[in-house]
């Protein structure tokens, strides 16, 4: 469907627009499409049964039936140097010196950044009425799939159906 591609272009304009600490941008976005999709669904479900994680298998099949995937995440995301112990540590801590389903530590508020993009982004996806669900999972094998170069990573994905696909799962 060429609106909800419409409307993922929008989302990124958003995202990037979001404001930003300091006014740095560490904020990464890609939009996943066509057979992309097929991918990071199935991914997911690969996922699920080969970490017994649950409800990958779940959110991969909310995937498969999308339309459209807006990744959003954190690339190379310095500190602020501002000793503010928001991320559990006394002192800044150095970023992204260990690797699981995500690079970290990171900055908490560069991780805000993150999230007030996620947030302008999907505030642009509901005004236009399309189905979205942030997902976490979605970003774990988005990033060990290489469908977008982030050490930190959320999943956005838009159905625009007669029926919510993300609410009754």
């Amino acid at each position: 469907m060429s609106g909800v591609k419409t409307v993922a272009d929008l989302m990124t304009l958003a995202a990037r627009t979001a404001p930003k600490s300091a006014g740095q941008d560490f904020v990464v976005i890609e939009v996943v499409e066509g057979e992309a999709i097929q991918r990071l669904g199935q991914g997911m479900i690969e996922y699920g049964q080969r970490t017994g994680k649950g409800n990958f298998d779940r959110d991969g099949s909310n995937v498969l039936k999308s339309q459209a995937v807006v990744l959003i995440g954190l690339k190379d995301a310095d500190v602020l140097n501002l000793d503010c112990a928001a991320c559990g540590e006394a002192t800044c801590i150095v970023p992204n010196t260990q690797d699981g389903e995500f690079k970290g530590p990171n900055c908490a508020l560069r991780i805000l950044d993150m999230g007030i993009a996620l947030g302008s982004a999907v505030k642009m996806a509901g005004s236009m009425n399309v189905d979205n669900r942030i997902m976490y999972r979605a970003g774990v094998v988005a990033r060990e799939l290489g469908l977008i170069d982030a050490d930190f990573v959320m999943g956005v994905p838009l159905s625009a159906t007669g029926k919510n696909i993300f609410f009754d799962r």
